[in-house]
């Protein structure tokens, strides 16, 4: 990939490594591009890329998540920076964020599980021990405590997908690397989240290294994990229904070794393709009474979640579906 006359040109290369015809991406449609494989880029591309802030990720043959291109903070604002500080270092303002987090992924997943349920699957039992932990959210007093309610919540949230999906078996959540094709969707589906996140929080004045619900560590963007806890069951699991129960991924899209799964090209390119579709979706917004795509919901939680850091707006609530 090159810059050409202002624009991006795209050369690929078939099997054989002969060269294919240039494709010509209009840059001024680009806001993120998503790299899977090899690519080849020089300092003027990005130069380029770094002057109209477009965003690169980076994942490996796995699916794994290894990395961004980011362009020099354009919206710095020191201000911002000392108050999302303040904010984590004070940990009651940092519980309430997180659990506000907590809180609307739990009710996310929950209206997924009632959806289904009125479709003939039988979620009410799971729907019941899903309250049951949700209903101790309140009385937590550490981020650990919350932490574990996430990780029980999902655990039981994850047991469902055996009901919904037909076809494929998805067992126990296997991450690194994911045993079957259940979970060899769901990890490449929240790095696709992780990275949308990412990408609209850098287009705020947030610092993504600091977060509320996980911990800020070293080498990773955390804030952008809390808020994928958000939009994960919103995007990345009704994409995951869709393809399986409509037969668009079969088990020829996938490649598999000894102890692990993965989507091939084709696959990644029926979930990709689904994906884009997906962000581009509008619905009409009750608070701004107009309509708004999927991806620039997140950005306007970043934004909501910005004027409670500044105490702008009142307490953050995280979104949570209403449809």
């Amino acid at each position: 990939m090159s810059r050409k006359d202002n624009t991006l040109c795209f050369v690929a290369r078939d099997k054989d490594g002969k060269e294919q015809p240039a494709k010509y991406l209009p840059i001024e449609t680009v806001e993120t591009m998503y790299v899977f494989g090899s690519l080849d880029v020089n300092s003027a591309l990005l130069n380029y890329l770094g002057q109209k802030q477009i965003v690169f990720h980076f994942f490996d043959y796995y699916e794994h998540y290894t990395g961004s291109f980011m362009p020099k903070d354009y919206l710095l604002a020191g201000k911002m920076q000392i108050e999302q500080t303040r904010a984590y270092l004070n940990y009651k303002r940092r519980l309430l964020f997180a659990k506000s987090f907590i809180e609307a992924a739990v009710f996310n997943m929950r209206k997924n599980l009632k959806y289904y349920d009125h479709r003939g699957r039988d979620m009410e039992p799971l729907i019941e021990r899903l309250d049951t932990y949700n209903s101790q959210i309140e009385k937590t007093q550490t981020v650990d405590e919350l932490m574990g309610i996430e990780g029980n919540c999902r655990k039981i949230y994850y047991a469902a997908f055996n009901l919904i999906i037909q076809d494929f078996v998805m067992g126990h959540r296997q991450k690194q690397p994911p045993d079957n094709e259940v979970n060899a969707l769901i990890s490449f589906g929240n790095m696709l989240c992780y990275s949308l996140c990412l990408s609209q929080i850098y287009h705020t004045q947030l610092n993504p290294t600091i977060s509320f619900l996980h911990e800020p560590g070293a080498r990773r963007y955390s804030l952008a994990l809390d808020i994928a806890e958000i939009f994960k069951p919103i995007l990345v699991d009704r994409i995951i229904f869709k393809v399986f129960n409509k037969k668009e991924l079969q088990e020829k899209h996938f490649d598999k070794n000894v102890n692990s799964c993965v989507l091939n090209k084709s696959g990644k390119e029926i979930f990709l393709r689904n994906w884009e579709e997906k962000l581009g979706e509008t619905i009409k917004h009750r608070s701004l009474d107009r309509q708004v795509s999927y991806k620039h919901l997140v950005k306007l939680e970043c934004y909501k979640l910005q004027k409670a850091i500044l105490e702008i707006d009142a307490e953050f609530q995280g979104f949570k579906i209403w449809w």
